[in-house]
């Protein structure tokens, strides 16, 4: 059965890419790829195949690309930048394919989320602080649904990690605070994270807006709110604690009954 394999080249750093979506890239015979999301170095992988840089194409022009190639029994690849599932408007492309025939198959990749994670150096959950990463992007010309509003998650006082919305910062920030988070709650802000050009800027609500108008920032950042940023405290994980019990160890101490 012909196929097209949707790929997810990791956030932007060459080794942060999977081996499977490497050797596929290595073998690939058509590689449609998003456009300057996708640095060089990976696109030199593509040994033999030939490139199409999808962000100068329409959703029908890509279709075509897949499908014909994938009838021919060539390796066809879809790249995405980190990973697919996440704004990759993969849905529609599978969904269109398999009407015609064609299988799809995902290769996951490393989010930009992960990878400002570890350029900040932190987990994005901490015992004490959250246990709870809510991901999604401010509504723009894509509408999201009421429940959805900044304004609504905020009350979970959850880790907010925000796509595609560093040109919003602004009604973030503003919504972000209407829906209970303190104004001295800290933000991060992960401008093309792994890249050789990535930047950390760190604030708070308060003043987090300005900070990203002086950088220039307004695209190609992840924007996280959490007080895991900068915690004043937290609870140290049960998980290796001494008195903790579980599948593969037991308590090194006794406890003591009350």
């Amino acid at each position: 059965m012909s196929k097209v394999f949707f790929v997810g080249c990791g956030p932007g750093d060459p080794e942060l890419i999977t081996i499977k979506a490497k050797k596929l890239i290595q073998k690939a015979d058509v590689v449609v790829y998003s456009g300057s999301l996708i640095p060089e170095p990976i696109l030199k992988f593509c040994k033999k195949g030939k490139l199409y840089d999808a962000a100068k194409l329409v959703r029908e022009e890509i279709f075509d690309l897949l499908y014909k190639n994938a009838k021919k029994d060539k390796l066809v690849i879809r790249l995405h930048d980190g990973d697919p599932s996440i704004y990759g408007a993969i849905k529609e492309q599978i969904d269109n394919l398999e009407k015609k025939g064609i299988k799809s198959i995902v290769v996951p990749g490393i989010t930009a989320f992960l990878a400002s994670a570890a350029a900040l150096g932190t987990q994005l959950t901490l015992p004490g602080v959250t246990q709870t990463i809510i991901v999604t992007r401010v509504e723009s010309r894509t509408k999201v649904p009421k429940r959805e509003k900044i304004s609504e998650l905020a009350k979970h006082k959850a880790t907010l990690i925000f796509y595609l919305s560093v040109h919003l910062l602004s009604k973030l920030v503003k919504e972000a605070i209407l829906g209970g988070y303190k104004k001295n709650t800290s933000v991060a802000v992960v401008y093309r994270a792994s890249w050789d050009d990535q930047k950390i800027i760190k604030g708070t609500l308060n003043d987090i807006v300005e900070k990203i108008q002086n950088e220039k920032i307004t695209r190609t950042a992840i924007v996280i709110i959490s007080d895991v940023i900068e915690p004043e405290s937290y609870e140290y994980s049960r998980l290796y604690d001494k008195e903790f019990s579980h599948g593969y160890r037991k308590s090194k101490t006794k406890r003591t009954k009350h």
